[in-house]
């Protein structure tokens, strides 16, 4: 079984991520096809390296996973294909990969190189039909990524910065809003381990996570913990700190955005 997976920015009125599925098939006929999603926000490089970063695990090993958020498009920046942990990423060299880099251990970087396996002519607009998807697809039918491109030191791709949350001399976490689900829950960029190293010297129940002017006490296992429209705290499923309002948007209650501050206060 080869399974691709598609993230994007694209949304789904236009036809772009229906044709990257078309020339995949074309040349990987017995490919599964898996649309992460296609709703990230336009350009929004940083929103997407959380995803592909939490949702590539749950595939299977030897998956080929393909994100294209590429505002860089038809300019000089490469084209990576990313081996580590038992997968294969081919995206734009922007720092969507900056999580998968620092997370997974030895990693092996290529730049892709051979036009042979790009379509012909390559429009300047849409890398994602013409190099990335048919590379995806002979990737997934056991080309080597030797035959596709040269290595390259990991430390020389593009990464993104201020990802990491910070810990404080004083204990204190500081992190941001990286994300808005369509729940209007706010992911930050606050992991569930540097939560509990930060917390290491306290019950949860005694944390407070401020963003703006609010403050919330204590974390929550679920969102059902707490009253309905009532504002909570809690490590959500891709593994981040989340603020949530149970059966209620939290994006529109406290009207923040993304890249906004979020502090921890074990």
């Amino acid at each position: 079984m080869s399974v691709i997976t598609l993230l994007t920015d694209f949304g789904l009125q236009d036809e772009y991520a229906g044709v990257m599925k078309g020339v995949i098939l074309a040349i990987n006929p017995a490919a599964v096809l898996v649309d992460v999603t296609h709703q990230i926000d336009s350009r929004d490089v940083v929103q997407a390296a959380f995803v592909i970063h939490g949702a590539y695990r749950f595939f299977p090993g030897g998956s080929v996973h393909l994100v294209v958020v590429d505002p860089g498009v038809g300019t000089g920046r490469a084209i990576l294909a990313l081996k580590a942990g038992g997968h294969v990423f081919i995206a734009p060299d922007n720092g969507v990969l900056t999580l998968l880099l620092e997370k997974i251990q030895t990693p092996s970087l290529f730049r892709l190189t051979n036009e042979a396996f790009y379509l012909r002519p390559v429009s300047g607009t849409f890398h994602g039909r013409d190099i990335m998807a048919p590379v995806a697809a002979h990737v997934s039918r056991g080309t080597a990524l030797e035959e596709i491109g040269v290595p390259i030191d990991p430390e020389q791709a593009v990464r993104l910065e201020d990802l990491a949350p910070v810990i404080c001399a004083d204990g204190r976490v500081e992190g941001r809003i990286v994300a808005v689900d369509s729940f209007g829950n706010l992911i930050t960029s606050i992991d569930s381990a540097t939560l509990a190293r930060a917390c290491n010297r306290g019950p949860m129940n005694k944390v407070q996570v401020k963003i703006g002017r609010q403050t919330i006490n204590g974390l929550s296992q679920s969102y059902g913990n707490v009253a309905a429209d009532r504002l909570l705290a809690l490590v959500g499923s891709r593994g981040y700190l989340e603020i949530a309002v149970n059966q209620g948007s939290a994006a529109r209650r406290l009207k923040v955005k993304k890249r906004d501050v979020v502090r921890l206060i074990p």
